[in-house]
């Protein structure tokens, strides 16, 4: 996709509170070409410093990671089909996360985040590379397994964050849920499931769920009464 830029304005006439501040403006330019070059070279070294700080705040994970919602996302269709070999790009949990499926050879499905988790660059999945192909990001060389999402090659410090999917009996593919980077099945799904579904967490042995149970199902009676 391009990026053009809207068409300037046509120019309207010209007022005399328009020429005077057209003169201002003349004015302010030619006192602003009389820049030194140290003061140039002081404004360069302040933008370009604060460029390598959000890229050390990415790295550092200071910014919005994916996956890290606390609560359960709403399930999202990614396909119709995903046959093996085939991959497809979407956006989950939110609008802003970039997120990618793949069908293995073997037919498994796997799902991560497809932002790298050294500067926050695009990751690709290359087909050709391996029998299970990989996970790759242009930007500085960072290979990620597809398989597992950990880091093969690089400079990422941490492991993709997993998204979890599942097929229906129609073929389609869906994501159901995330995972931080390094962070277990059960892990992920006992943080979003919170006390929300206390019964499924507690089938899932995540901590704390036998006595948010127990709670719920002693409170169940006293609710339906007041009913």
């Amino acid at each position: 996709m391009s990026i053009t830029e809207p068409p300037a304005p046509a120019p309207g006439p010209r007022s005399q509170d328009g020429d005077a501040a057209a003169e201002q403006l003349r004015d302010r330019i030619s006192a602003d070409s009389l820049t030194t070059r140290r003061d140039y070279l002081r404004i360069v070294a302040t933008v370009s410093g604060g460029l390598a700080a959000g890229g050390v705040g990415v790295a550092a994970g200071i910014l919005h990671r994916h996956g890290d919602s606390t609560s359960m996302p709403e399930p999202k269709k990614v396909a119709d089909q995903l046959m093996p070999g085939e991959s497809v790009a979407f956006r989950y949990p939110g609008d802003e996360d970039r997120a990618l499926a793949v069908r293995l050879s073997d037919g498994s499905l796997v799902g991560y985040s497809a932002v790298c988790t050294h500067l926050a660059c695009a990751v690709l999945w290359r087909e050709d590379r391996g029998a299970d192909g990989e996970l790759y990001c242009p930007c500085h060389e960072g290979v990620f397994d597809a398989r597992t999402g950990e880091v093969t090659a690089g400079p990422p410090p941490r492991p993709l964050p997993r998204i979890f999917l599942t097929e229906q009996a129609d073929g389609s593919v869906w994501a159901i849920a995330t995972a931080r980077s390094g962070e277990s099945a059960q892990e992920a799904l006992c943080r979003q499931l919170g006390g929300a579904r206390p019964e499924t967490a507690r089938r899932l042995g995540c901590p704390g769920a036998d006595r948010a149970a127990s709670t719920e199902r002693k409170a169940a009676p006293t609710e339906r009464g007041a009913t």
